[in-house]
């Protein structure tokens, strides 16, 4: 059924340090996700074997650390992160950081952790 949707009423998930995610979107070929990471808190390095993702920012400011670099990504900024390219989410400031990652082929399941 079609039908607006919210973090309000999506299905909620915790990881991490007291990080928040939201399924807004779980379909076998797309998956769209709205994750809240507290100031201070990340993951740990992983990388996916088949599915794409793309981060989005809607609130704050979030680095994102791959194989050789790192990226600053400022509200209304975005980064594709290819399968098989090891990756980590973190927030070094002292406020929230609300985005979406918007996967191509859902990312739950398909994570492998170093």
């Amino acid at each position: 059924m079609t039908r607006p949707i919210s973090i309000a009423d999506a299905e909620h998930y915790t990881w991490g340090d007291a990080c928040d995610g939201w399924h807004l979107l779980r379909s076998p070929d797309l998956s769209v996700v709205q994750e809240r990471v507290p100031a201070g808190a990340g993951e740990v390095m992983h990388f996916h074997k088949l599915s794409c993702q793309f981060f989005y920012i809607l609130e704050g400011e979030g680095t994102i650390a791959l194989e050789q670099q790192e990226f600053a990504l400022h509200q209304g900024h975005g980064l594709e992160i290819a399968p098989g390219v090891l990756h980590r989410f973190c927030n070094r400031t002292l406020q929230d950081v609300v985005f979406l990652v918007i996967s191509r082929l859902p990312s739950h399941g398909d994570r492998v952790d170093l």
